[in-house]
């Protein structure tokens, strides 16, 4: 059933006539009649009493169920227009963005700001996973948005946000701290703080020392940049971590070296899943990190 014959019935009504309804519309009286003809015809009922020209037309029992309906779903579809306007104009609305646990609040603080500045009535829900949890969420449509390292591949689209250089971070009295730059190899058999499974860093560091025969001896996991570089400096290991993290975390007792022959790199991206619509307050937020690259 067409809602645009519906909305001629109502204007037909409310304004007591063919004629006066074609004029506020815009249609021509022969028009509106043949819109009002078909309807009835696909009901297979009359709706409407047609008088003498010039006089009123009254509704029919069925006209007044079929008139009661239709104002309710034009209401509904205006309402329906209402909120889809508020969210494109972003006065309403919300975006779920998966942050990796690792570099977010380095990166994304100052883009999430921006975010919610330009927009302080979308409801920001800001969910911290780990690299593994993040495509799921990504997936089953718990989050439109996540940070993290992945090769986007054919199911993902994103932008890279940023490179860093992987370091050593090792004890200050450790033999190697002696060298300015540590090759990968020179780490075979040396003990190491790494992340938990679910951190993308946790695969890199791993697909990295196999590929370089670096042998790993007993390995500690941690969830928190601080807590591994706490265990550096107590002797327990060396942790292989993004410069700009080493350099935040920085304590007495630990060293950071530059960490050579090897395209170990660590590489943030903001992704989402390819061809999948996205909400205005997502699609705005692209936009913002856009701009912020730029700058």
């Amino acid at each position: 059933m067409d809602l645009k014959a519906l909305h001629y019935l109502v204007e037909i009504v409310k304004c007591g006539g063919f004629n006066r309804a074609a004029a506020k519309i815009h249609i021509s009286q022969p028009a509106l009649s043949k819109a009002i003809n078909q309807l009835e015809a696909e009901l297979e009922l009359p709706l409407l009493t047609r008088g003498k020209r010039g006089t009123s037309v009254a509704l029919t029992v069925h006209g007044q169920l079929v008139y009661d309906y239709a104002v309710r779903l034009l209401d509904t579809k205006q309402a329906m227009i209402n909120e889809l306007n508020q969210l494109r104009g972003l006065e309403t609305g919300q975006l779920k963005l998966g942050l990796a646990p690792l570099g977010s609040a380095e990166l994304f603080a100052p883009i999430i700001a921006k975010f919610r500045q330009r927009h302080p009535k979308i409801n920001t829900q800001l969910l911290v996973r780990g690299g593994v949890e993040q495509t799921s969420a990504l997936q089953q449509g718990e989050i439109e948005l996540a940070t993290g390292i992945i090769d986007l591949g054919s199911e993902f689209e994103g932008i890279a946000i940023h490179t860093e250089p992987m370091v050593v971070v090792l004890p200050a009295q450790h033999e190697l701290a002696k060298r300015q730059e540590i090759p990968l190899s020179a780490l075979n058999h040396c003990s190491q703080i790494l992340f938990e499974a679910e951190f993308s860093l946790h695969e890199m560091v791993i697909n990295a020392c196999e590929q370089a025969d670096v042998i790993i001896d007993n390995p500690t996991q941690v969830n928190q940049p601080e807590f591994g570089i706490a265990l550096v400096a107590s002797g327990i290991g060396v942790m292989l971590l993004p410069r700009f993290i080493a350099e935040r975390y920085q304590i007495e007792g630990v060293v950071t070296r530059a960490l050579t022959e090897t395209r170990l790199s660590w590489k943030m991206s903001l992704f989402w899943v390819k061809d999948k619509p996205l909400s205005f307050a997502a699609l705005t937020m692209i936009e913002i990190v856009k701009q912020h690259l730029k700058r």
